[in-house]
C-alpha cells in the first residue's frame, strides 16, 4: 500500500483561496480519470466538500505522485500551482489513512462531530466507482472509513460535540437564541436541491418554519424534496431557479447551497429584494423584543463557491453568514470530552487497517505458492502413473488424497505464520522471502494479484 493524499481544507488555507480551489462535479470525473492516466498512480478518489479539497491516490513513487497530484489541483481548481501550493497539505501510507478516519469521524470537520462528512465520503466513493478510477485500495479505504465514522458516532457522544454546518449556521442566525424558538412560524427559502439544502430544508421544517420554499434548476427534483416535508402545519412548495428573486423579498431566513460556479444572489438582487420588503404590508414582519424594529433577512451561505455577494454584509436589512464567518465561529467552538474517545477509536481502526493491508500483500504470493504445490503433485501423480500402469482408480485416488494431505500439512504452518508476521509493521519483505525460498515464478504471483488483467 502507497496511498498518498494532497489536499487543502478549512485548517490549512483561508476561506478565499478554499473558494477558488474548489472543484465543480462535472470535473471531477476527468480530474480522477487523469490522475490514474499518470504514471505514479494507479487508483484516485477525490474529496471535495465546502471546506475541503482532497485527492486520494495509490501511487508507487511519492515524490512523483506529489507533484502530479498537487499539478492536477491545480489545474483543475484553476488556481496557480504557486498560489496554491503554501496551503497543501501531504499524508503518506498510515497517516493518509489516519487523516480519512479523523475527517469521516468529524474531528476533522470545521464543526467538530458533524455527521454531514459522512455522506460527502460516500459520494466521493461512488464517483470513483462510476470512473472506474477505485481499486481494491481506494475501496476498502474509503468503505472502512465510512463504518469508522459509523462506529464514532454509535459509541461515543461526538454528535454532542458539534452539529451539521447547516445548524451551526443557524445558530449564528439566531444570535443566541434556540433555533426552533428562532424560526418558529417564519417563512424560509431553499435556493437547491442537493444532500446539504436537502439537510437544511429537513432542519428547517422540524424547527418549525411555516411555509419553506424550495428552489432549484431542475423543478422536478426541488418538487420531490418539499413532498416529503409537508405536515404539521407546515406548507411546502417548489418553484423553479428563475422565480427565487421573486420569492426572496417574502422569505424570512434563505438558505443557498448550490453548485453553481458564478454568484445565485448578487448585491443587487438583495437590494430588489429588501426594497420590496419595505414596499409590503407589513403582515409578515417580524420585530424585536420592542416591536420597534423589523428583523434583517436572514441568510446563510454553504455553497463552495459563494451563492450569496460577500457585499451582503454590508448592507443595512441583511444579516448573512457564510463560510467564512463560519470559520471563525467554530474556532471558539466547545469541544467535547468524547472527541478523545473518538481519536483512541481512530487510533485502533488506523493500526488494524494497516495491518489487514499488509497481510493482504502476502495473500498473492501464498495463492501462488499453493498452486505451485498443487502443481507438483499432479506432475508427480502422472509420473507415477507411467511407472504403475496397473494402478486401479481407487487405488490412484487414494494415493493423491495422501500425497496433497502431507503437502498441505507442509505448508499449513508456515503460510498462516507468515500471513500473521505481514501483518505487523515491516511485515512486507515476508512475501519476497516466500517468492526467493520457493523460487516462484514473478508472473504468477503479478496474476493472482491483477486478475483481470490476467483475463484480458
Amino acid at each position: 500500500m502507497s496511498l498518498l493524499v494532497v489536499g487543502l481544507s478549512h485548517r490549512s488555507a483561508p476561506v478565499s483561496v478554499l473558494e477558488r480551489a474548489s472543484l465543480a462535479p462535472e470535473v471531477r470525473g476527468k480530474l480522477l480519470q487523469d490522475a490514474v492516466g499518470a504514471e505514479p498512480a494507479s487508483e484516485a478518489a477525490v474529496l471535495s466538500t465546502c471546506n475541503r479539497t482532497e485527492l486520494y491516490a495509490d501511487v508507487d513513487k511519492f515524490h512523483a505522485g506529489v507533484a502530479e497530484l498537487s499539478s492536477l489541483l491545480a489545474r483543475y481548481s484553476g488556481v496557480g500551482l504557486e498560489e496554491l501550493t503554501p496551503y497543501l497539505y501531504v499524508h503518506y501510507e498510515d497517516r493518509a489513512v489516519h487523516h480519512l478516519f479523523s475527517v469521516a469521524c468529524g474531528l476533522d470537520s470545521m464543526v467538530v462531530g458533524e455527521g454531514q462528512i459522512l455522506g460527502q465520503i460516500k459520494d466521493a466513493l461512488a464517483v470513483a466507482q462510476d470512473q472506474h478510477t477505485a481499486g481494491r485500495l481506494m475501496n476498502d479505504l474509503f468503505q472502512q472509513a465510512l463504518r469508522v465514522g459509523k462506529r464514532a458516532h454509535s459509541e461515543t457522544g461526538i454528535d454532542r460535540a458539534g452539529q451539521s454546518l447547516v445548524t451551526f449556521g443557524l445558530e449564528q442566525l439566531a444570535g443566541g437564541r434556540p433555533v426552533a424558538e428562532w424560526v418558529r412560524g417564519r417563512r424560509a427559502l431553499v435556493i437547491g436541491a442537493g444532500s446539504m439544502s436537502s439537510l437544511a430544508a429537513t432542519v428547517l421544517a422540524r424547527a418549525g418554519v411555516t411555509e419553506l420554499v424550495i428552489a432549484n434548476r431542475t423543478l422536478e427534483r426541488a418538487r420531490r424534496l418539499a413532498a416529503g416535508l409537508h405536515g404539521g402545519g407546515l406548507t411546502a412548495r417548489a418553484v423553479p431557479a428563475h422565480e427565487m428573486p421573486a420569492e426572496l423579498p417574502h422569505a424570512d431566513v434563505a438558505v443557498s447551497c448550490t453548485g453553481a460556479t458564478g454568484l445565485v444572489l448578487t448585491a443587487g438582487d438583495l437590494s430588489t429584494a429588501l426594497a420590496a420588503r419595505a414596499g409590503s404590508d407589513g403582515s409578515r414582519d417580524f420585530r424585536g423584543s420592542d416591536g420597534s424594529r423589523e428583523e434583517p433577512l436572514a441568510l446563510l451561505d454553504l455553497a463552495m463557491p459563494r451563492d450569496i455577494d460577500a457585499a451582503a454584509h454590508r448592507l443595512e436589512g441583511v444579516r448573512l453568514v457564510d463560510i467564512e464567518s463560519l470559520a471563525e465561529a467554530s474556532a471558539d467552538a466547545p469541544m467535547a470530552a468524547d472527541v478523545d474517545k473518538v481519536r483512541g477509536i481512530v487510533a485502533d481502526e488506523v493500526a488494524a487497517f494497516g495491518a489487514a493491508q499488509r497481510a493482504a500483500t502476502i495473500t498473492p504470493t501464498v495463492v501462488a505458492l499453493r498452486a505451485m504445490a498443487a502443481d507438483v503433485v499432479s506432475a508427480e501423480m502422472a509420473r507415477l502413473d507411467g511407472r504403475l500402469p496397473g494402478l486401479d482408480a481407487k487405488q490412484r485416488a487414494e494415493i493423491t488424497q495422501t500425497v496433497r494431505r502431507v503437502v498441505d500439512k507442509l505448508l499449513h504452518a508456515p503460510t498462516v505464520r507468515v500471513k500473521q508476521l505481514a501483518g505487523e509493521p515491516g511485515g512486507a519483505g515476508y512475501a519476497d522471502a516466500l517468492r526467493e525460498l520457493f523460487d516462484l515464478d514473478p508472473q504468477t504471483v503479478a496474476a493472482v494479484s491483477n486478475p483481470e488483467q490476467e483475463r484480458q
